[in-house]
């Protein structure tokens, strides 16, 4: 694997969901690290209080990922005030708890829209940066939610399954034309965080790990699923069992830590 982490480090890491619990600690992690930081996030107040507390590295960009006309307009903003995206971590999301016979379609779709659509629109508006200098990392925070769905979290279950989908689309569409352009999900694990449970681990642990995987720009992580601080590797048939048994390959397990 040829690592190429220093080329992104030079250019600007988008955070959505910048304003509280995981996408806060991410920007404070990024910036200690020393890159130029735009948080995207919908409400002011935070954003204003995070850009106090990180000074002039940080860029507070207030606008919704749902929405595709304030994406495009944010991403503007970002370019003219920074320069370039090379990082894109798509952290923002909603996580309603909704019972299903409480679900409406509009509220059903408001959760797409945020968690799946959020995701698509950041992606759409960051890629023409990364086509034109050939690199870049995108970094889709994920969960195994639509694997066991649990209750009162179909919209939240869905939505998320399906930008694990977009994720592997992304690197359909562009993996073998643009092999640096590094694209993976990253699951951090059950936070404790508005969105988690008080008992969960403490989102500054979790930023650790996703800022060390979003600095980590090397086109053989493309499609590898991280669960915390290792990855996850896919289920093999029992063909490839075999052969790997026999030919005495053993494909080793990457780590953050």
């Amino acid at each position: 694997m040829t690592d190429k982490s220093q080329e992104i480090r030079n250019g600007v890491a988008v955070v959505t969901g910048a304003g509280r619990g995981l996408g806060r600690e991410l920007s404070r992690a990024l910036v200690a690290e020393g890159i130029q930081v735009a948080g995207i996030g919908r409400d002011p107040a935070s954003m204003a209080k995070l850009a106090s507390e990180l000074g002039d590295a940080f860029l507070p960009v207030v606008a919704d990922v749902a929405d595709a006309d304030a994406v495009a307009t944010a991403f503007s903003v970002i370019r003219a005030a920074k320069g370039s995206p090379t990082i894109l971590i798509n952290n923002a999301a909603v996580y309603p708890q909704c019972d299903i016979l409480d679900e409406t379609p509009a509220s059903f779709a408001q959760t797409v829209n945020i968690n799946l659509m959020g995701v698509f629109n950041c992606c759409h508006a960051v890629l023409p940066d990364m086509l034109a200098s050939g690199s870049g990392r995108i970094v889709n925070v994920s969960t195994f939610a639509h694997i066991a769905p649990a209750p009162t979290a179909a919209a939240y279950s869905v939505s998320k399954g399906a930008a694990q989908i977009l994720t592997k689309s992304l690197i359909a569409d562009l993996g073998d034309r643009f092999p640096n352009i590094v694209i993976n999900d990253w699951i951090p694990g059950v936070l404790a965080t508005g969105m988690g449970r008080p008992e969960g681990l403490d989102p500054k642990q979790a930023a650790e790990w996703g800022v060390r995987l979003a600095l980590w720009h090397d086109s053989a992580l493309t499609g590898r699923l991280f669960d915390m601080n290792a990855e996850l590797p896919e289920p093999i048939g029992l063909k490839r069992r075999v052969f790997n048994k026999l030919t005495g390959r053993k494909r080793v397990a990457l780590r953050l830590s």
